[in-house]
C-alpha cells in the first residue's frame, strides 16, 4: 500500500488526479458544501493524516519546524473551502425558492459601531495570534543554523514554504518566467477577476449559481495552481530537488535518470534527422509557430455560442483580457504535462536572447 502511495504521489499522477477532484467538487458543489460532507470528508482526511504519521519518514517530513505550517494549510483550507460552499449551496437554494440570500434577512442586516466592536475583536484575534506562537515557539525548535556560508548550502535549499510554489514552477519554466512573468500575471489576473467579470450579483452575500466563472477560476489559480505546488513542494520534493514519496527515505544518493530536450531538437533532429539549423530564428521556428497558434486561440474561439454569450455580457476588450489570462494561466500544468510526457524542457530556446519558454 505504502509502495503504491508513493506511485499516486508523483505529480505525473498527483497533479491530474487533484485535477479530476476539483472537477468533481465544482460540478457536485452541492454536495460537497453539506454537513454530512463535511463530516464525512473530514474524519477521512483526520484518518489519512493519522496513518501517514505512523510511518518514520512522513513523521519526520510533517514534524519538521518549517513544515508544520503546511500542515495547518491542509486543514485550514480544506475547512475554509468547505464552509464557503457550504454558505454558497444555503444561499443558492433560497434564491431558487424566490427568497432573498442569508445575509440579507433583517436580523444579519444590523450595524454595528467599529468601535468598541471590531476594535475588541481585533484585540482578542491579537492576543490569540501571540499565544498561539508563543506555544509554537516552545514546542518547535525554531531550524536556526550557522551563520551564512557562501561555500556551503543545505540540500535540499527549500525557499520558505510560501514561495516553494515559486521553486516547484522553476523545474518546469525558465527563471524569469518561473519567478516573475507567471507568477505576476497569476496574480494580477486573481485580482482582475471582479472586474472583467462585472456580474454585480453575489456582492456581499454568497453564491456559487450567479459567479461560476469567476469563483471557478480563482478556485482553480489557489487550490490547484498553487497550494498545490507548495505541497508539492514541501512534502515531495528532497534533497537535489528529487521527488520522493511520503512514505520514501530522503537518500541523499538517489540518482534520477532524466534528459530533457527542446521541441527544437525533437522537430529537427529527431523527426527530420539532421542537424540543428545554425539560424536561430529557423531553428526555433517550430516552437514560434506553436505558440502563436496557442496565442490566438481566444480569437479562434469567439464564433462559439459560449464566447459569443460572454462577449455580449463583457464586451470584447474584458472578454480577450479574461482569455489571454487563462491560457497563460494554463500554459503551466500543459507545461508540466509535456515535460512529464516527453520531456520537454522548452518550446522555445533561445538562450542567445535570454528567451526560453
Amino acid at each position: 500500500m505504502k509502495e503504491f502511495i508513493n506511485y499516486l504521489a508523483d505529480p505525473i499522477r498527483s497533479f491530474p488526479i487533484t485535477c479530476i477532484l476539483f472537477y468533481f467538487m465544482i460540478k457536485y458543489y452541492r454536495v460537497v458544501g453539506t454537513k454530512k460532507f463535511a463530516w464525512i470528508g473530514g474524519a477521512l482526511l483526520v484518518a489519512t493524516y493519522g496513518i501517514f504519521a505512523l510511518d518514520p519518514n512522513f513523521w519526520l517530513i510533517i514534524t519538521w519546524p518549517d513544515n508544520v505550517p503546511i500542515s495547518i494549510l491542509v486543514f485550514s483550507v480544506a475547512f475554509l473551502t468547505w464552509y464557503s460552499l457550504y454558505k454558497c449551496v444555503e444561499n443558492d437554494k433560497r434564491l431558487e425558492a424566490g427568497e432573498c440570500p442569508i445575509e440579507a434577512l433583517p436580523e444579519n442586516r444590523e450595524k454595528v459601531w467599529a468601535w468598541p466592536n471590531l476594535v475588541y475583536t481585533e484585540l482578542f484575534a491579537i492576543i490569540a495570534g501571540t499565544v498561539f506562537l508563543i506555544g509554537w515557539g516552545i514546542l518547535f525548535d525554531a531550524p536556526l543554523e550557522e551563520p551564512a556560508n557562501p561555500t556551503w548550502a543545505p540540500n535540499p535549499a527549500k525557499a520558505p514554504w510560501y514561495f516553494l510554489g515559486l521553486q516547484e514552477m522553476l523545474v518546469y519554466f525558465d527563471p524569469w518566467m518561473a519567478g516573475v512573468v507567471l507568477p505576476g500575471l497569476i496574480v494580477v489576473g486573481l485580482i482582475a477577476i471582479p472586474y472583467i467579470d462585472t456580474n454585480p450579483k453575489g456582492n456581499g452575500y454568497f453564491t456559487f449559481a450567479e459567479r461560476k466563472m469567476a469563483i471557478t477560476a480563482f478556485l482553480f489559480g489557489w487550490l490547484v495552481l498553487w497550494l498545490y505546488l507548495i505541497i508539492v513542494g514541501t512534502f515531495l520534493r528532497g534533497p537535489n530537488w528529487t521527488f520522493y514519496g511520503p512514505f520514501e527515505f530522503w537518500d541523499f544518493h538517489k540518482v534520477v535518470a532524466e534528459y530533457n530536450v527542446n521541441l527544437s531538437e525533437f522537430f529537427w533532429v529527431f523527426g527530420l534527422e539532421q542537424s540543428l539549423p545554425k539560424n536561430l530564428i529557423v531553428r526555433e521556428l517550430p516552437g514560434i509557430i506553436l505558440t502563436m497558434l496557442y496565442l490566438i486561440i481566444p480569437v479562434v474561439i469567439t464564433k462559439w455560442d459560449k464566447c459569443k454569450e460572454m462577449i455580449e455580457k463583457v464586451g470584447y476588450i474584458r472578454y480577450y483580457i479574461y482569455l489571454y489570462l487563462v491560457i497563460i494561466m494554463a500554459s503551466l500544468p500543459l507545461k508540466m504535462f509535456l515535460r512529464w510526457l516527453f520531456s520537454l524542457k522548452y518550446i522555445i530556446a533561445l538562450p542567445e536572447w535570454e528567451l526560453n519558454l
